[in-house]
């Protein structure tokens, strides 16, 4: 059973630190806090996943040169980054750089919770996506080599005589090795079998 998000809160501003634990724990989100994004990046490995709270501005390394950071790193848990009115140009940087949102100080409780509930809504989608895929990429280690040539040829919309002409098979044994495919995939239509390739795909 997948274990509950946490909110990592990144903010060198004590006072920050603490109103954004108190109003995301009375709304029952479970938080991390640390002072600088030095200190959190030594919590990355060991981290539970949700997404992170970060200022812009910080000393040792800014916000968006932890955004870089955590790209690099591949963690892929939604950033919403705080930002002063002077920060907004690199608030919007950041979107291009793909954090979730960013949000203008100073901001009500109620911007904060809908920001964070989306974003851990769009982690929780990821999640699902790729429990999806590791079962697919599961399935699809048992097929044999000939039956992931037959499948490869079905998702691509190609019927039986042609599969088996492309072969050189019969057509009764392209449609034993379909049904083999589908069995395995379970799979129970031919669009359900390419969604699943698709999933299995995605990066």
């Amino acid at each position: 059973m997948p274990s509950e998000p946490v909110v990592h809160v990144v903010d060198d501003d004590e006072g920050v630190r603490s109103s954004l634990s108190f109003l995301l724990g009375c709304s029952e989100i479970a938080t991390r806090t640390y002072e600088t994004a030095v200190e959190f990046l030594k919590a990355v490995p060991t981290m539970e996943h949700g997404c992170i709270i970060t200022d812009v501005r910080m000393p040792q390394m800014s916000g968006l040169e932890l955004v870089a950071r955590l790209k690099s790193m591949g963690v892929a848990d939604p950033v919403i980054v705080v930002t002063g009115h002077a920060d907004v140009p690199m608030a919007i940087q950041a979107l291009h750089a793909g954090v979730s949102d960013f949000i203008e100080k100073p901001f009500s409780d109620e911007a904060i919770l809908i920001a964070v509930r989306t974003a851990l809504a769009r982690q929780q989608n990821r999640d699902e996506i790729e429990r999806e895929r590791d079962e697919v990429q599961r399935r699809l280690a048992t097929l044999s080599g000939r039956e992931r040539e037959v499948m490869e040829r079905l998702i691509e919309g190609k019927a039986n005589k042609v599969i088996a002409y492309d072969l050189d098979i019969s057509a009764r044994t392209v449609e034993v090795y379909r049904a083999n495919v589908m069995t395995k995939m379970d799979a129970r239509t031919l669009s359900e079998l390419v969604r699943m390739v698709m999933i299995a795909r995605l990066t």
